[in-house]
C-alpha cells in the first residue's frame, strides 16, 4: 500500500525509527524555466570567456545569413592566404598570436579533453572527496612550433611537486616522449614599446600575475633539438650576461650568465662536453682578442681537445700534472692581488683590457681531484680550487670545469658551483648530483638521453628550479681553425705570470692588441648593470 507523500510515518523494529521527510514538488513548467535560464547563464558565461571564438561565430551567421556559402567561405581564403604569407614573413609572431592559439584550443578539446579524466586517474593525480572523484582542472593549452603548454588548476591539497613526481607518466599518457613541470609560467613577460606599452604592460601583469593554484605541464609536440645546432656568430664584444651557447625546445637561444659564477659540466664520454666548452670559447672569442678576456686552459688529456686552439689561450697546460698546478696556484695569486686593490671599491669585477676576465676552463676534473697519484700534488690541486671556487667569482677569475664522474668523492666541491650543466649521464643519482636534488623529478631525464643526443642536456633557468632541455652548437675542427686564426690572444695576454717552462708547447706567436683609451670595453647593457651594483653598494656604505 503506498503511503501518502509528506506525512512522517514511524515504523517500530526494536529501536530502529523511519522517518521519511516532507517531499516538495515544482510543477512542470518551473523546472522547464530553471533549465533554460541555468543553460543560458552557463552559455553567456563560455561567450564571454571566448570573445574572439564568439565574435567570429556571429559574423560567420551573418555573413552566412547575408550572402550564403560564398560569404563564408571566400573570407575564409582570403584569412589563409594572409595567415600564410604571415609565416612566411615572420613565424614568430604568427605562432604567438595565430597559429599557436588555434592549435592549443584545437589540441585542448580533440586531444586532451577527450583523454583527461583517463590520464589525471591512472597517473595518480585525481582524489576522493565526498565520494566523488575531483580531478585537476584543464584551464588552456598554448602551442608554439614545438611544445604543448597545459595551464592546470591543482586540486585542493596538491601541490607542483605531485606532478613533477608523474612528470614521465604525463608525458607518455598523452603519447609523448619529455614532458616537465612549471610550478611559475614557464615563459617571462615581453619587452613592451612604443605608445601603447603602458597599456600592454597592464595586459601582461594580469596574464603573468603569481598563481599559486596553477601548475605548467609542457610536452614537447615536436622535438627540435634532433638537428645540430649552427656556431653562433662571434659578437665584437661579449655580453657576460648574455653568452649564447645553445638552443632551447622552444627553438629560442639559451644564454649563460658567466659573469660572478662558476660553471660545472656533468657528462659521460662522448657525451658532447666538447660542444659546451667550445660553444662558450666561441662566445668569447670577440673579447679573447681585443684582451677583455683571457683563458686559462688546462687539458690533461694531453692536448687532444684543446691543443687545436692554442692561439686562444693566454695559459695553457696539457702535460706536466706539476705545470697545471702551478697555473691554478698563479690563478690564486691573481685572485689575492685583486682582493687587496677591489676591496672597499666595488663587489663585483668590472672587466678591461687592462684588468682583464680570467676564465679557468679544466677539461676532465676528476683527473686532478681524484685520479692522480701524487697525493701531495693532489691535495694543492684541490686547495687552490677551493679556493678559486670560493673567493674567485667576485673578483673575476672564474673556473669552468667537466667531468664525467660527479660523485662526492670525485668532485668534494661540487656545491661551490653555482652554474651546472648535464649532458647524457649513467645512473639517475648523478642528474641529482649534477643539478641538485629533485632536478629528475623535475624532468631533468638526464640518464636516458638517447645515443644521438650528443651536445644535448639539461640546464636551470634563471629564477625557477625546473630544468630546460637544450642543444649546444656543435663546433667544427675547422671552426676551430679559423677561430683561432681570426681571434687569437695579443701579445701581451701571457703577462700576468709568465709561462711555465716545464710545458713542452711553445708559446704562439700573437699579433699586438690595439686599446681603447676611453673605457672598458663592454656592452651598455652589462655596464648599467654593473653601475647600479655599484651605486647600491655605495648606498650602503
Amino acid at each position: 500500500m503506498r503511503r501518502p507523500r509528506g506525512e512522517v510515518v514511524l515504523t517500530s523494529a526494536g529501536d530502529l525509527v523511519v522517518m521519511r521527510p516532507k517531499r516538495f514538488e515544482l510543477p512542470w513548467w518551473a523546472v522547464v524555466l530553471g533549465l533554460i535560464g541555468r543553460w543560458s547563464w552557463r552559455l553567456t558565461w563560455w561567450c564571454l570567456r571566448h570573445p574572439i571564438t564568439t565574435t567570429l561565430a556571429v559574423v560567420a551567421v551573418w555573413l552566412y545569413a547575408e550572402f550564403g556559402w560564398a560569404g563564408v567561405v571566400v573570407p575564409l581564403a582570403l584569412a589563409a592566404m594572409l595567415a600564410g604569407v604571415w609565416r612566411w614573413r615572420h613565424a614568430a609572431s604568427w605562432w604567438a598570436w595565430c597559429g599557436g592559439p588555434l592549435l592549443g584550443a584545437f589540441r585542448q578539446v580533440f586531444v586532451y579533453r577527450r583523454t583527461w579524466r583517463e590520464a589525471m586517474t591512472l597517473c595518480g593525480l585525481s582524489r576522493k572527496y565526498e565520494h566523488q572523484i575531483v580531478l585537476p582542472k584543464l584551464l588552456s593549452v598554448r602551442c608554439d612550433e614545438a611544445l604543448d603548454v597545459l595551464a592546470i588548476r591543482m586540486v585542493r591539497g596538491q601541490n607542483p611537486l605531485d606532478f613533477q613526481k608523474a612528470t614521465a607518466n604525463l608525458a607518455y599518457a598523452f603519447g609523448r616522449r619529455h614532458a616537465r613541470v612549471y610550478s611559475e609560467r614557464p615563459d617571462d613577460p615581453p619587452a613592451r614599446d612604443g605608445r601603447l606599452a603602458w597599456a600592454l604592460r597592464l595586459v601582461d601583469r594580469v596574464r603573468y600575475r603569481d598563481r599559486p593554484t596553477v601548475v605548467y605541464v609542457v610536452l614537447v609536440r615536436t622535438d627540435a633539438l634532433r638537428k645540430l645546432v649552427k656556431p653562433f656568430p662571434v659578437a665584437e664584444l661579449p655580453d657576460f650576461t648574455k653568452l649564447p651557447l645553445a638552443m632551447r625546445e622552444d627553438l629560442r637561444t639559451w644564454h649563460l650568465h658567466l659573469l660572478a659564477t662558476h660553471v660545472l659540466i656533468g657528462g659521460a664520454t662522448r657525451r658532447g662536453k666538447g660542444s659546451v666548452l667550445w660553444s662558450l670559447v666561441r662566445a668569447l672569442a670577440g673579447g679573447i682578442s681585443s684582451g677583455l678576456v683571457r683563458l686559462w686552459v688546462i687539458d690533461p688529456k694531453g692536448g687532444m681537445e684543446f691543443a687545436m686552439g692554442r692561439p686562444l689561450f693566454a695559459r695553457f697546460a696539457c702535460k706536466s700534472f706539476e705545470a697545471m698546478a702551478d697555473l691554478l696556484d698563479e690563478a690564486v695569486t691573481v685572485m689575492r692581488e685583486r682582493q687587496g686593490r677591489l676591496a672597499g671599491h666595488v663587489r663585483v669585477h668590472t672587466p678591461t683590457t687592462s684588468d682583464p676576465l680570467i676564465v679557468v676552463v679544466i677539461d676532465e676534473m676528476a683527473a686532478l681531484t681524484a685520479y692522480l697519484q701524487d697525493g701531495e700534488l693532489r691535495k694543492r690541486i684541490a686547495g687552490s680550487l677551493g679556493l678559486l671556487l670560493s673567493q674567485g667569482a667576485g673578483v673575476g677569475v672564474l673556473v669552468v670545469a667537466a667531468l664525467q664522474d660527479p660523485r662526492k668523492e670525485v668532485l668534494p666541491f661540487r656545491d661551490l658551483f653555482p652554474t651546472r650543466i648535464a649532458l647524457g649521464l649513467t645512473e639517475e643519482s648523478q642528474v641529482d648530483m649534477v643539478l641538485g636534488d629533485g632536478a629528475r623529478d623535475r624532468g631533468a631525464l638526464a640518464d636516458q638521453m638517447p645515443r644521438w643526443a650528443k651536445g644535448v642536456g639539461y640546464v636551470i633557468l634563471d629564477g625557477t628550479p625546473e630544468p630546460m632541455r637544450v642543444r649546444f652548437s656543435y663546433i667544427s675542427d675547422d671552426d676551430i681553425r679559423q677561430l683561432a686564426t681570426t681571434h687569437p690572444a695579443p701579445a701581451d695576454a701571457a703577462d700576468i705570470l709568465a709561462q711555465v717552462r716545464r710545458e713542452t708547447a711553445p708559446e704562439p706567436v700573437r699579433p699586438p692588441v690595439q686599446r681603447r683609451t676611453s673605457g672598458p670595453l663592454l656592452p651598455d647593457s652589462l655596464l648599467n648593470i654593473l653601475d647600479q651594483d655599484n651605486r647600491d653598494n655605495g648606498g650602503a656604505s
